[in-house]
């Protein structure tokens, strides 16, 4: 097969990886990829919304497969572009990838479907909004209803933060124009839930939690991610079994129901609170950066499994039972302001997987080109193992302008301790 992956970070890194280890898998393009995939794929430098090129180049190059990474390719309808010329793709329709890009219908199917979730209003009004949010007191959560790169959400603390982001929200338009999405706060562990779906069908993966505030102790402002692992001792298999029975299910069935059957990968933000586990968000797509920690441990033929889950065919799944942990990093300054153009020394002596997420090659030497620059994962018996080869690893790695958190993975070592 020839394989077309869209997108150009360490999520679609972690893809090609995948893809490299298929046996039915000839050759791979990445469109526009980035400079650490370049060692797997052809790169071709075609952005990822410039759906007609894509579309163009795919039938010339007679591909037989094209993955999807990122929301805005699936919410531009690259997927209903390709199905309608013919062509074999995983992701979801235009109507179905709304689950991530807008939020108020995503609230709304919740809501109507029984589907657990945070209470919540939306608002265009910005004195509306302000109006509900002080009656109704913070902590608060405000949600930007569209895309935005993940960093669209303020868990609010006070009146003063919750106006700050109403301001950014919905007078500023900081994220774009759009309405906001004001949540209840619920509070316990948060873990994410990808699933391949085709219509009903729904086939659940390892569940992972990331890490979004930029620094040790979940201290700073929201990112992107900082790093993820996989598994999570404190989600035990009744709790999957009720978030696969009681959430991805039933919201799969409730999309054929609307008439936008979803097919690729449906991600539950999910969090297990003290009335149940309850979802933060849906998102339509691998999620980064769990996906650089889940897919490491897909034992089967990755190339098979987009292609059934795309034709509606039941794909073999299966897994490695060790522990996976990763790694960011992340330009001093992320999520706020930085510079690229950092020389990166010594990425060949790393003994783990290495996903670029931000990189370019400057004068022969792969240099930062991004918030989020790397990606280190590391397989082991137990997330402690893990825990401890990254940081190793990160040590050989040669950088002045760089960060990452060194507690990845905290909450569960800790529960693990704490069950000594």
């Amino acid at each position: 097969m020839k394989v077309l992956v869209i997108g150009s970070g360490g999520r679609e890194h972690a893809i090609v990886d995948a893809l490299s280890r298929s046996e039915k898998v000839s050759k791979i393009i990445a469109a526009p990829g980035n400079a650490g995939m370049a060692e797997l794929a052809v790169c071709e430098s075609i952005k990822d919304t410039d759906v007609d090129r894509l579309l163009s180049y795919a039938k010339n190059e007679r591909v037989d497969l094209t993955v999807v990474g990122p929301e805005a390719s699936l919410a531009l309808g690259i997927v209903d572009k390709f199905e309608e010329a013919g062509m074999l793709i995983f992701g979801p329709s235009k109507a179905a990838a709304q689950i991530e890009s807008s939020k108020e219908f995503a609230k709304d199917l919740m809501q109507k479907y029984n589907i657990p979730t945070a209470a919540y209003a939306v608002f265009s009004d910005y004195e509306e909004a302000l109006m509900y949010v002080a009656k109704q007191g913070a902590p608060i959560v405000l949600k930007y209803d569209g895309l935005a790169a993940g960093k669209g959400v303020v868990v609010a603390q006070d009146m003063v933060e919750a106006t700050d982001a109403l301001k950014d929200m919905l007078l500023d338009d900081k994220y774009g124009h759009g309405k906001v999405v004001v949540e209840e706060c619920m509070v316990g562990p948060e873990f994410s839930f990808m699933c391949f779906v085709s219509g009903e069908a729904v086939y659940p993966m390892v569940v992972a939690q990331d890490h979004k505030r930029a620094y040790d102790g979940d201290k700073g402002p929201n990112t992107g991610g900082m790093g993820a692992y996989t598994e999570l001792p404190f989600i035990t298999e009744e709790d999957k079994a009720y978030a696969l029975n009681e959430i991805m299910i039933p919201m799969a069935k409730a999309m054929v129901k609307e008439g936008c059957p979803f097919k690729g990968v449906l991600y539950g933000g999910l969090m297990k609170t003290a009335q149940g586990i309850k979802v933060i968000e849906f998102n339509a797509r691998f999620g980064d950066p769990e996906t650089e920690v889940v897919l490491p441990r897909l034992t089967s033929d990755i190339a098979e499994l987009f292609s059934a889950i795309a034709k509606g065919e039941t794909p073999i799944i299966e897994w490695d039972n060790r522990a996976s942990l990763g790694v960011v990093l992340a330009s001093l300054g992320y999520p706020g302001d930085y510079t690229k153009g950092a020389t990166i020394e010594n990425l060949e002596a790393v003994d783990a997987k290495v996903y670029h997420m931000g990189t370019t090659i400057h004068e022969g030497k792969y240099v930062t080109n991004g918030g989020r620059v790397l990606f280190i994962t590391a397989l082991a018996d137990t997330l402690q193992e893990a825990q401890a080869k990254v940081s190793a690893e990160i040590k050989k790695i040669e950088c002045n302008n760089l960060f990452h958190r060194n507690d990845i993975g905290w909450q569960a070592i800790d529960f693990i301790e704490s069950e000594k």
